[in-house]
Formats: structure tokens, C-alpha cells, sequence
């Protein structure tokens, strides 16, 4: 390895790095990161902080998960690699496919694609939707609906069905037969109320009149986070999935819930899914499913597909699609070991209790500053919205945003923004005193972010 001189004079140089402007991260190059150790990580100069990203929503575990780690060494010793197209597999892939359907078990799973990441899987699961409909004899199910606001990957079906501008406007014209509905928001909707259950019949009506109008014999599937991350961590009614979930059964649409974010205890619950209360026919799972420490991920199938696939013989019932690394052997075993360690630790039980006591204290330091329009969350996922105005709810802008963002990192917890929010999502394994933490760190960041937004 290259001496620090070297790292930090060649940072943003010779890479592009995603979701970032190229100019401007050769201007302001980001931090570099070295060493992760519990639930912290420390950068190149020596600077400890709390990770409140969770890696990207997807260190569940912390940075030292040691049977996690175990089980990558172990398998990288026995079989490094060896793929699973047609003819072939390998022990790990076997026993992750079995203990995967067991885990989503209560949400009606019962087979599993395994890819590459959440990019990959809810690619796989658009695929699969309109594969499923041309074995069942309606080949003209294709198109498909997701949700404003929310975010699917970057692939081109799921930048498609991403319901925000940001991730589709240099790259269209992108795949044709999408339709958006409104995001169930509660601080920024089109109706003129804050009630979430009006909120939710509102959108549901909307769905309806789009099926009259397109034929519900043309729509393959309805895609949705059970609560939307990237677009701002939106946390929609209880009644929402639910209804969505009785339109689809009644039109014969498949629902594809995306839990790439929210599967393995983000929310509080093993899913968004089964804090819902549904039963989806597709989730797109990933994140989570390694620790962050392989990249891996699975689309998950119900029993309602399985017939139509596994009955159909010839060229309709073959998935003639997958990738490189589906099932690789070391991401399986790191996956396997880090199901175990979630179940063992209750993690999803600890995000919703800790979650708890994040929301309150969001929710008094939206109390104590007037540039906090908005404090949501769910188990350990959250945001802030700030405002320059919060009577006008006029968003604030980048260098208010970036003030807070660096008042945090120096009283050492690592936050992340994306526009006007500031989305806390910790490891799943930090205690109280790790949330007092955050809390601690966003107090002094708001106060930096009103000094920049008075002095402007």
C-alpha cells in the first residue's frame, strides 16, 4: 500500500466516484476512510467517528462481526469461486437459498434469485414479472408502477421506475410502459393535508383510475419500498401497503416490494413487508443480507410464481438471465454467517427499540431549531428536513445543508445528505449511548447550519 502522502494527493485523481460530480470532488476530494471497528470508523488523519450511514444502509452488524469475517476466510480457503449457471452450483449458495426462504418465510417467499446487489435484484424481479405473466398466458402484462420519490438502482429498469429526476434526467429516454403515483408523504403531498390514511385512500384512488384507464391486462407489477430511503427516508401510513397490496390481488398485478433498504431489520421488523402486515409476490432484497462485507444480494420469489415457472417447459420457463457472481460462494458463506448473528442478536427488535428513542430525540431538536421542517423515521432509518422557511417549508439550500454536515463529522458522527435531508441510518447493533451520540453531534450540526443560514 501507497504511504498517506501518496492516497491523499492522488484522492478523486484517477476515479469517478457514484452519485458524485467529477469536478467537484477533484475540488473538494472526500474523506478517506481506513479503519472500521464496531460501529465506528476512523478516516486517514486519525478521526474517530460514529458511523450513523451504516456503511451505505448496509453495516448492520458493525465493522467487526468477527463470524462474518470467519466465514469469508473459511470460504475463500475451500472455493474462492465457481459460478451457478446451468450445470453447476456450490455448498454455500445451497444452504443461503434454503435459510433465505425460511427467513422470509412469513412474507410467503419460497424460492431465491441470488445477484450481485440490489441494482441487480430488483432488475431481476422487473424481469421475472414479465416473464411470469408471459408463462401464465398474458404476455401483454408489461408495463409497470412505482412510487414518486421513490429510488430502485441504477440499472435501466430501475432507474425507470425511480420516481426521482435526479437518477433518470441525464440518462433517458429510459424504458418505456412506467407510471408513477404519488409518494404517501406526509410533509409534501398534492392534497393539502397531513393525514396519512387520507393520504394513502387518495393514492389508492389514483391507482385505481390509472388501471381503468391503462387495463389492468396490460400492467405486469406495482414496485415499492415499504418506507421510500433515498427519497427521504418517507415513512408511508399503516393502511398504505395493505390497500395497495387488495388493488393489486384484484387486478391481477403483481407487487414487488423493495427491500433492499429495509429487509433484515432496518425498520424494526425482519421486513417492511412483515411490519406491514403483507405478503408481497417479489422482494428485491440486499444490503443487509452481507453486513456490507460481500457485495451480495437476492430477489425473492413467492409460491404464487412458482408453478408457472417450474411447470413450464422449454425456452417460456427459462430464466435466461443472471449474472457472473450470482450465488459466489464467498458471499453466500458471509451471508449465512450474517443471518445467523441477526437472528441471534434480535437485531430488527433492537432498531425498532432504538428507534424509538432516535425519533424523540429528532423530534425535540426539530422542537429546538427552526430550520428543522421535518423528523421522521422508522426503527433506525430517519431523516431531517431543513427549511429556510418552515411556514413556506422552502427547502434549504446546499451550503446550509453542507454546514451541518461538517459540524457533525468534526463532533464525530458520520451523517449523510442528499438535498435538504440529513438521513441517519446507524449499524443496527449500537446502544442507547451510541443514538445519544448522533443526537449530540446533529444539535451542534443545526446550530451550524442556522448560524450559515442567518449570516447568507
Amino acid at each position: 500500500m501507497r504511504d498517506t502522502n501518496f492516497l491523499i494527493e492522488n484522492n478523486a485523481k484517477h476515479v469517478w466516484h457514484p452519485m458524485a460530480n467529477p469536478g467537484e470532488m477533484r475540488e473538494n476530494p472526500p474523506h478517506i476512510i481506513e479503519y472500521g471497528e464496531g460501529v465506528e470508523i476512523i478516516d486517514i488523519h486519525g478521526h474517530r467517528l460514529l458511523d450513523g450511514v451504516g456503511g451505505l444502509w448496509n453495516v448492520n452488524l458493525g465493522y467487526s462481526c468477527e463470524p462474518v469475517k470467519a466465514a469469508i476466510i473459511a470460504q475463500l480457503q475451500k472455493l474462492p469461486y465457481y459460478n451457478a449457471f446451468r450445470g453447476t452450483t456450490n455448498s454455500p449458495l445451497i444452504e443461503l437459498s434454503y435459510e433465505l426462504c425460511q427467513f422470509f418465510k412469513p412474507e410467503g417467499m419460497a424460492r431465491t434469485f441470488l445477484t450481485s446487489g440490489g441494482s441487480d435484484s430488483v432488475e431481476t424481479c422487473l424481469r421475472l414479472a414479465r416473464q411470469y405473466h408471459r408463462a401464465n398466458g398474458q404476455p401483454e402484462r408489461t408495463k409497470f408502477f412505482s412510487l414518486k420519490k421513490g429510488y430502485h438502482g441504477t440499472h435501466f429498469g430501475g432507474a425507470s421506475v425511480n420516481g426521482n429526476a435526479n437518477f433518470r434526467r441525464n440518462y433517458e429516454p429510459m424504458l418505456g410502459g412506467v407510471h408513477h403515483l404519488p409518494a404517501p408523504f406526509t410533509y409534501r403531498n398534492q392534497f393539502e393535508t397531513e393525514d396519512g390514511a387520507v393520504i394513502a385512500k387518495k393514492i389508492a384512488a389514483i391507482f385505481e383510475e390509472e388501471i381503468a384507464f391503462q387495463g389492468a391486462d396490460t400492467i405486469a407489477a406495482l414496485i415499492m419500498e415499504p418506507v421510500l430511503g433515498s427519497g427521504g427516508v418517507i415513512v408511508p401510513h399503516e393502511t398504505f401497503f395493505p390497500l395497495m397490496r387488495e388493488i393489486c390481488d384484484r387486478h391481477g398485478i403483481l407487487l414487488i416490494a423493495d427491500e433492499v433498504i429495509t429487509g433484515f431489520g432496518r425498520t424494526g421488523s425482519e421486513s417492511g413487508s412483515r411490519l406491514w402486515g403483507i405478503k408481497p409476490d417479489m422482494m428485491s432484497t440486499a444490503k443487509g443480507i452481507s453486513n456490507g462485507y460481500f457485495p451480495l444480494g437476492a430477489a425473492m420469489i413467492s409460491e404464487k410464481l412458482v408453478d408457472a415457472f417450474e411447470s413450464t417447459k422449454g425456452a417460456l420457463g427459462t430464466i435466461s438471465h443472471g449474472y457472473t457472481y450470482s450465488g459466489h460462494p464467498i458471499g453466500a458463506a458471509a451471508a449465512l454467517a450474517t443471518i445467523a448473528e441477526v437472528k441471534r442478536l434480535d437485531i430488527a427488535g433492537n432498531a425498532a427499540t432504538l428507534g424509538v428513542e432516535l425519533l424523540s430525540g429528532l423530534q425535540a431538536l426539530k422542537a429546538k431549531y427552526e430550520i428543522v421542517g421535518d423528523a421522521r423515521g422508522k426503527g433506525l432509518m430517519a431523516a431531517l428536513e431543513l427549511v429556510s422557511d418552515r411556514e413556506k417549508k422552502t427547502p434549504a439550500d446546499k451550503a446550509v445543508v453542507q454546514a451541518l454536515y461538517d459540524a457533525a463529522y468534526e463532533a464525530g458522527v458520520m451523517v449523510r445528505t442528499s438535498g435538504s435531508n440529513v438521513i441517519i441510518s446507524p449499524c443496527l447493533a449500537i446502544g442507547t449511548e451510541h443514538v445519544n451520540r448522533i443526537l449530540s453531534a446533529l444539535d451542534t450540526g443545526l446550530a451550524a447550519a442556522t448560524s450559515a443560514l442567518n449570516t447568507r
